[in-house]
């Protein structure tokens, strides 16, 4: 066993219900991304003393918070279409959302586990907890959209706000922009959305712009960095830094509400960025750290996008539930040869990855302001940090003055 077995300091959401929101053999996201993560943290020792919070499905009233009753009775009823047209009714039966069976009990199970996360937090049992079942954040009122039935991450935030928090910042890594949960809240002061995402005029749902900063009361409250295609660690953390610690600093969250989806990694199939295992084990430490600084401590991290099933989701994900339980293990770590095992067994094909990382430098150097770009020589390495220092910049212009900050001082 690589972890010792210490007292956990959170909590992990968990049931093999999870495994249901399943699509088409076809379809790239598959429940054996999370059964390979729970395995592999088990085989490591992971989850050694550590009971899961077995969830089960949302009660309807807490769907209404985000979703129409018309969507619901849509969803219970649904029965798949012929030809699988791009765009049917409520979403459901397109190529990225086909019918599938129980859809309705499945989904309803994944609001489930991340409400079953916030109460945890709200009630005071835990400082932390994750599910990285959840993480839909694509749903819309009215729609299924982006392989998201029910929007998890905002009904949990909506909850949230019944319940005794009045400031709550949403944080969101997936390599797609989180347009469900910034609309759910866009007129609402109370809810700070940050999505670091590719760039929308390169990858869908091609929303996510700077100047998306929320309306009316709230303006200010949604922030959205862009990065180009061939985003790699270093740039990756370097734009994170820039713009999330000062944007958490000015708004004083109660709770960090993190989406953790694992597709910016540079073997996923979907998207174009290129980030190693090891940098997004950076970005959830980083979240973390945000949330001791900021917010007492109270995390709840969800799952999301990666559609690297055998070698991304699972280490990523184990190092997610590692964050949660502050039992960090090093990217340099031995894979457990029974996890290979059980992996070739089930996917023969794959090729199991051997250690916790990909080798990946997470060193960056932080944002220092307008013109504080210095050239390395490198001419990939230097055309790499202009991008991100000018996406950087146009994020700080359009939201930072809006929260009482200087866009151009990298002290705020």
């Amino acid at each position: 066993m690589a972890t010792p077995v210490t007292r956990a300091s959170g909590t992990v959401v968990w049931t093999e219900k999870f495994l249901d929101y399943a699509w088409t053999p076809e379809h790239p996201m598959k429940p054996a991304r999370l059964k390979f993560t729970m395995a592999l943290a088990e085989s490591l020792g992971l989850l050694e003393g550590v009971e899961p919070v077995r969830p089960g499905p949302a009660a309807p009233g807490d769907l209404l918070r985000v979703h129409t009753a018309a969507y619901i009775e849509a969803v219970e009823h649904a029965v798949q279409p012929p030809g699988a047209p791009l765009a049917p009714p409520h979403g459901l039966g397109s190529p990225d959302n086909p019918v599938f069976p129980h859809m309705h009990e499945a989904a309803s199970v994944i609001v489930g586990g991340t409400l079953a996360a916030a109460q945890a937090i709200a009630a005071g049992h835990t400082r932390r907890a994750v599910s990285i079942g959840g993480g839909m954040h694509h749903a819309m009122p009215d729609a299924a959209s982006g392989f998201c039935v029910y929007n998890d991450a905002a009904i949990a935030i909506s909850w949230l706000l019944d319940h005794g928090f009045d400031r709550i910042a949403y944080l969101d890594v997936d390599v797609h922009h989180g347009d469900g949960v910034q609309r759910a809240f866009y007129g609402d002061p109370r809810v700070l959305t940050f999505s670091i995402h590719q760039h929308p005029a390169t990858l869908w749902p091609n929303t996510g712009w700077p100047e998306e900063t929320g309306m009316g009361a709230a303006e200010g409250t949604a922030i959205n960095l862009a990065m180009l295609p061939g985003t790699r660690d270093a740039q990756w953390l370097r734009g994170f830094h820039a713009v999330a610690p000062g944007a958490l600093a000015a708004f004083r969250p109660q709770i960090v509400v993190s989406q953790c989806g694992v597709d910016t990694h540079r073997e996923d199939p979907l998207a174009d960025l290129e980030l190693t295992v090891d940098g997004q084990r950076a970005a959830f430490l980083a979240m973390r750290e945000l949330a001791d600084r900021y917010a007492e401590g109270r995390w709840l991290a969800v799952g999301g996008g990666g559609y690297g099933l055998v070698r991304v989701v699972p280490r990523a994900w184990t190092h997610l539930l590692a964050a949660a339980l502050d039992r960090e293990i090093a990217p340099d770590t031995a894979i457990p040869q029974d996890w290979i095992d059980q992996v070739r067994l089930a996917a023969p094909t794959a090729e199991p990855p051997r250690t916790m990382g990909d080798g990946g430098d997470v060193t960056y150097r932080a944002w220092d302001g307008p013109g504080g770009t210095g050239e390395t020589g490198d001419a990939h390495l230097d055309r790499a940090q202009r991008a991100v220092d000018t996406a950087v910049l146009a994020t700080r212009r359009a939201t930072f003055g809006l929260l009482g900050l200087d866009p151009e001082d990298p002290r705020d």
